[in-house]
């Protein structure tokens, strides 16, 4: 679990707030690869687009159509953050799979903030949009009416339950691939034992190549449905109903 450790860039010592960590570099290299992407890949607004803007203007496009099937055009003017949510998480999911990388998502304290940042958003919009009518969210009005207190309960819990698997899901999944390629990769070196190493070793490989194309597939899931959850709670906030 050592890939997991956040680490100062500079000397050894404690972590303090301002101290440069692994983390904060990767998270800055996600940002920089964010702004390479939306901004010099797409400077030139070619009407026949490179590579690179049709990379950008298809994440935009893709993004944009999910909030308006999902959230409405309601939705729309909470296009930019929803897609900088989706974005920082793919670019940070992605990177992480390079080698000697460190993925910020692996750990719930920033998956944590993320989720966090969508309940408390959407949690305001619903009372600033619809005032106490917001609260008909946990009523379920089509229940009969002696199950409707113990249902208005379990929808409370679940309300607030929200930010803790949205974070949970992400981080959880992206540690594990991470953490079953490297369980494999303690099995490569056994080549240079005699026996039973000439078996394992080319099994490992076979396996460490497997978990690596399943966890670029994991990579874009986990960002698709970090994000289309948060239409779906955006969606709540904006017509609170059942």
């Amino acid at each position: 679990m050592d890939q997991f450790i956040v680490k100062p860039l500079f000397g050894e010592g404690p972590i303090h707030w301002y101290t440069p960590t692994n983390a904060a570099l990767w998270m800055g290299i996600t940002v920089m690869a964010i702004i390479l992407l939306l901004v010099i890949g797409t400077r030139g607004r070619a009407v026949i687009p490179t590579r690179i803007q049709s990379i950008a203007e298809l994440a935009y496009g893709f993004i944009h159509k999910m909030v308006e099937d999902v959230a409405g055009k309601d939705g729309l003017k909470f296009f930019p953050y929803i897609f900088t949510l989706f974005l920082f998480i793919v670019f940070s999911n992605f990177l992480g799979l390079l080698p000697k990388a460190f993925t910020p998502t692996s750990h719930i304290a920033v998956t944590a903030v993320l989720a966090m940042l969508v309940f408390l958003t959407v949690t305001i919009v619903g009372f600033v949009k619809n005032g106490a009518g917001f609260l008909s969210l946990f009523w379920v009005s089509s229940a009969p009416l002696a199950l409707r207190p113990i249902l208005a309960l379990i929808e409370v819990i679940s309300y607030f339950v929200r930010p803790v698997s949205h974070s949970i899901r992400l981080a959880g999944n992206m540690m594990a691939g991470h953490a079953v390629i490297k369980v494999f990769a303690a099995f490569a070196p056994l080549i240079l034992m005699s026996g039973i190493g000439i078996a394992v070793t080319p099994l490992s490989i076979v396996a460490i190549t497997a978990m690596y194309g399943l966890e670029v597939l994991v990579a874009f899931i986990q960002a698709y449905v970090f994000t289309i959850l948060t239409c779906v709670y955006l969606k709540d906030a904006l017509h609170p109903h059942h």
